[in-house]
């Protein structure tokens, strides 16, 4: 009786600690809980970063895994989400960066035509209004962005995280996130006129 009043109280206090607690224990229900209610915005943060949903799915999983190994180092259990996501985002780190050393660029047909005649027939293949040109040529500069230029882009302006919850989620002062966003988004502008080059 003693232990289910104790189990109770801390319910109240905080859900997220409670499920950790538990989780560290050996308590896969707790751990699986946790996870349910992370797993969607998980994959979102993940497939904002590395741009490929194999790729995202297998960064998260790879991140779910650690982190059940990793759960009972977890000092703090009401940090569960800045701590969670900081694997996540190391995950993801280390995909992009494997992937950057076995990765092809593929020139299409259609691209060496634009650069050498300025079009297919004298016509411009994408016109300055047309959607989905600017949309891949975002991703094409998103894609040159060293990884963690990629995680701070994704985390900011992608998952609406502040400056002070990115830097909680990478023990990092704000003054230096701040630093590192702005050196992003300057890397992001100059990966842009390459690519509309």
């Amino acid at each position: 009786m003693t232990q289910a009043l104790v189990k109770l109280d801390e319910a109240r206090v905080d859900p997220v600690a409670a499920h950790v607690r538990r989780a560290r224990a050996g308590d896969e229900r707790s751990f699986e809980r946790l996870l349910d209610d992370r797993i969607a915005s998980l994959l979102r943060l993940a497939l904002a970063i590395v741009g490929d949903e194999h790729d995202a799915r297998d960064a998260v999983q790879q991140a779910c895994v650690q982190a059940w190994r990793e759960l009972p180092r977890l000092r703090e259990p009401d940090r569960f989400d800045a701590w969670l996501g900081r694997i996540l985002t190391n995950q993801c780190r280390t995909m992009l960066r494997s992937r950057r050393r076995r990765r092809v660029r593929e020139v299409a047909v259609s691209d060496l035509d634009v650069v050498a005649g300025g079009g297919l027939g004298g016509r411009s293949v994408a016109g300055p209004g047309d959607e989905s040109a600017d949309l891949d040529t975002l991703s094409r500069a998103f894609d040159r962005l060293d990884p963690d230029a990629r995680v701070l882009l994704a985390l900011h302006h992608l998952e609406g995280r502040s400056v002070a919850e990115i830097a909680a989620r990478m023990d990092a002062p704000q003054s230096t996130i701040k630093w590192r966003l702005h050196t992003a988004r300057g890397a992001l502008e100059r990966a842009l006129e390459v690519e509309r080059r």
